[in-house]
């Protein structure tokens, strides 16, 4: 019994030292991060500002790759069936806690399959309006919205655009039809030209519309308003009591990535995130940096599982 435990401790030791040296000889090569969402949108932005920055600190390249499709869980599905060590990511919103409630049947499973790994930052959504519908306020739009039907675009079923509007329309009794698109792009072009009245889009997306009046800002969707649009108020703000929606952003990792390597890229993402620089770039996108232990981003995230899973099943609402 003595010389059995003694190999137990012996072996024990032995993978202790061996994930240590792997720490510390990672990353051997360069760092993918998985983009689950098409070039241009606010995760593909997020993960080029800090992959850029990760990359130096951790002495590798980091490539971001963009593998958009059903929601962000193509790009999950890849994370989730990646080598567990540490040379594949993922930058992702909190749809990834939507869709597992969203699909009845993912090919991973979120909680088991995918490691929260560091939060970025979160946002809030802005609300805004196709030139041509006679309102300039949030009470104004609901208002009109009580009186005649108002159609609204977003990237898709469940996506973040459709979510939180269903959520408005829920707690005010407006008259919002739902008309999803393979993609927000599109929608946003057809609210810029009128074929639809409303979208609830993230900052980085329609901020240059706004500025060129392309179409009118309502109201931002988060508790305090943004410094991205300083000027423009919270649905709390504007009457909505008790409606805030401001999507985390942050990195993952397949489950299994050893605790030493895990370690390495929390402190190393963390490091970025206090650089004045990046921190000034992510605000521009109107991300509010939330460097936190990751322990505690898990916990919001695993909340947001439950939280939005009992969301999706009261309103009955399923992916594309």
């Amino acid at each position: 019994m003595i010389k059995r435990t003694a190999v137990v401790a012996l072996l024990l030791l032995a993978a202790g030292l061996v994930s240590s040296a792997a720490a510390a000889d990672f990353p051997t090569r360069p760092i993918t991060v998985l983009a689950p969402f098409a070039a241009g949108g606010t995760v593909d932005i997020v993960a080029r500002i800090v992959g850029l920055r990760l990359g130096q600190e951790l002495g590798q390249s980091v490539i971001v790759e963009n593998r958009g499709g059903a929601g962000g869980t193509i790009g999950a599905t890849m994370l989730a069936r990646a080598a567990p060590d540490g040379h594949t990511l993922m930058i992702t919103h909190q749809g990834l806690a939507f869709n597992a409630a969203l699909y009845d049947k993912l090919p991973y499973d979120t909680v088991k399959d995918i490691m929260p790994l560091a939060n970025i930052g979160m946002t809030p959504n802005v609300l805004v309006v196709t030139n041509s519908l006679p309102v300039k306020t949030l009470g104004e739009f609901l208002s009109y919205a009580k009186t005649k039907p108002v159609n609204y675009g977003s990237g898709g079923n469940g996506s973040a655009g459709h979510l939180p509007m269903e959520v408005l329309q829920s707690m005010t009794g407006a008259k919002l039809q739902h008309v999803p698109y393979k993609g927000s792009g599109p929608a946003l072009n057809d609210l810029m030209s009128g074929q639809i009245q409303a979208m609830l889009l993230t900052i980085p997306a329609v901020k240059p519309h706004i500025q060129g009046n392309r179409v009118k800002a309502i109201a931002t969707s988060g508790q305090k308003r943004t410094p991205a649009l300083p000027n423009l108020p919270t649905m709390d703000e504007a009457g909505v009591k008790g409606l805030d929606y401001s999507p985390w952003y942050g990195f993952f990792a397949p489950a299994g990535t050893p605790p030493d390597v895990v370690q390495k890229l929390h402190t190393a993402i963390n490091k970025v995130l206090t650089n004045p620089e990046i921190v000034s770039k992510l605000g521009q996108q109107g991300l509010e940096v939330q460097a936190m232990p990751r322990e505690q981003f898990g916990q919001i995230v695993t909340s947001d599982i439950v939280k939005w899973g009992r969301i999706i099943k009261k309103l009955d609402i399923k992916g594309n």
